[in-house]
């Protein structure tokens, strides 16, 4: 019959869950080795040096790049979805272990050990946190030293949403220095350069290391109270690199003292600046400072298109397919069951008015990075609104056919399936649509966790101030969301029964 269609159409969307564990489980193989790096360009810069190091000595080496904030990386580390990353030793020690009161860089060493974690010497260069203004600025309200900000309350502060709320960040920054301001917001940290340079920020953080600090003519308040301290930048390793590639390990430890401030500076003005891609960056640090002459891969701009597109798409039909499924016997108990019905409709509400970005990093600590994660959160997104509008359109379906139905003598289950679910077709499918849409939005969020899919180029984009990589991950995902739209509009007229095409129940 042909009421059995949306049968057939949710065994074909299990079909994707087949073969999920084949798409996100990763084979261990000990010539990988993975690579982190946070959502700044020194971070990335400093991941492609260790990347093509790891690559000089014969192994391959992925590179995780722009995988969000502090805890993120650290907890991939520990967890081993990464090998290796760029820290500050000032993170560390004042952010991530700060519990440990550690006042050096032997009792850092040890907390590392302690955790089956190595480090190397520190690089060369501190990428100490500082504060910022216009020159002009500077000069008009006469601010030298964070301690001249206690005088100016009307200023505006943006600082980076990492800085907003880190031990070693504003809260403490603003207890130190007794600062009055109350207009402080939290941003992304290469959106506050452009905030300042228009004028709607007048004090932002910097990195010591920042290209852009000349770029925008900024002035660098003195920190006069020594609130920060050394950010000494070191590579963090898990320990059994030491023998499941030494010769990796011995690399690592060569960058020590070999990347002084200028040259860091330098090599993120390549990026930021003059437009230089990380790799490229990296292979000219490492054949200038190494003589080590690495291969780099280059993607043209529809290459990179098809491999988002299909991470995009991959992501969106998994997490959709396992929604529908789950969803629709999920409105199918509600309707039957009302109480019951009441506790499944609540909790899945309560799913929906999570944070997505929370909700992603939420999901880090039980599955890692990458793909599972970005799935699972997926899921959770597209339940409301099938469960909803299965349970609505059943409940809606008029009293006369119901009773209809019943003294024909049909089985419940039959009535469901010959009668009610035909007549609710309309309200599924409209439930599904709207989950089709709302997950091709957010799937773009799943980069921040090393998901891929649209919201690399977004990110990158973003991270260099280049409109044409945030267009090349924003056009796309908005035509799969309108195409979506177009493609469960199509799938309503074909499958709703032809005595209720063009008419409401």
């Amino acid at each position: 019959m042909r009421y059995t269609r949306p049968v057939l159409v949710a065994l074909i969307a299990l079909m994707p869950l087949v073969c999920m564990p084949a798409v996100v489980a990763a084979v261990e193989d000990k010539t990988v080795i993975n690579v982190g790096s946070k959502s700044f360009t020194e971070s990335v810069v400093l991941g492609e040096i260790i990347r093509q190091l790891a690559q000089a000595e014969g192994l391959q080496s992925p590179h995780q790049a722009q995988l969000g904030g502090t805890r993120v990386l650290w907890n991939a580390l520990l967890a081993g979805e990464i090998d290796v990353y760029a820290e500050y030793t000032g993170t560390l020690m004042q952010e991530t272990l700060v519990a440990e009161k550690l006042t050096g860089l032997d009792d850092l060493e040890q907390a590392l050990r302690a955790r089956d974690l190595r480090m190397t010497a520190p690089l060369g260069f501190n990428n100490t946190y500082a504060l910022g203004v216009k020159d002009d600025l500077a000069q008009q309200r006469d601010l030298h030293a964070i301690s001249d900000l206690r005088q100016h309350p009307d200023l505006k502060l943006g600082f980076s949403s990492e800085f907003m709320d880190r031990a070693d960040g504003w809260p403490g920054l603003q207890r130190r220095y007794q600062l009055p301001q109350q207009d402080v917001r939290g941003l992304d940290h290469d959106l506050a350069y452009r905030g300042v340079a228009s004028g709607s920020l007048h004090v932002i953080d910097l990195y010591a290391t920042d290209a852009e600090i000349e770029y925008y003519g900024l002035n660098v308040l003195q920190d006069d109270l020594n609130y920060f301290p050394a950010y000494h930048a070191i590579i963090v390793y898990r320990a059994e690199l030491e023998s499941r590639a030494p010769q990796v390990v011995r690399a690592l430890q060569q960058l020590g003292g070999k990347i002084d401030a200028a040259n860091m500076i330098n090599m993120n003005a390549k990026v930021k600046l003059q437009g230089d891609s990380e790799a490229k960056v990296a292979r000219e640090f490492l054949a200038a400072t190494f003589n080590i002459d690495t291969a780099i891969q280059s993607e043209s701009v529809w290459q990179r298109f098809f491999r988002h597109s299909r991470e995009h798409l991959l992501l969106v039909l998994i997490s959709l397919s396992a929604a529908i499924v789950v969803s629709v016997p999920l409105g199918i108990w509600a309707a039957r069951q009302p109480r019951v019905g009441q506790l499944i409709l609540g909790v899945v509400g309560i799913i929906q008015t999570i944070p997505s970005l929370a909700l992603f990093v939420f999901m880090i600590p039980l599955l890692g990075i990458g793909g599972p994660p970005a799935v699972v959160a997926l899921f959770l997104y597209s339940l409301l609104p099938i469960v909803r509008n299965t349970y609505a359109g059943l409940n809606d379906i008029p009293l006369h056919m119901r009773e209809s139905a019943e003294a024909l003598g049909l089985p419940s289950a039959e009535r469901l399936r010959v009668i009610e679910l035909p007549l609710a077709t309309r309200s599924i499918l409209a439930g599904i649509k709207t989950s089709a849409v709302i997950n091709v939005g957010t799937a773009p969020l799943a980069a921040l966790i090393g998901a891929g899919g649209y919201g690399q180029p977004i990110l990158t984009g973003i991270r260099l101030d280049d409109t044409g990589l945030i267009l090349q991950g924003a056009i796309p995902a908005a035509v799969l969301a309108l195409a979506v739209q177009g493609l469960f509009e199509g799938l309503e007229r074909y499958l709703l029964p032809r005595g209720l095409v063009g008419n409401a129940i």
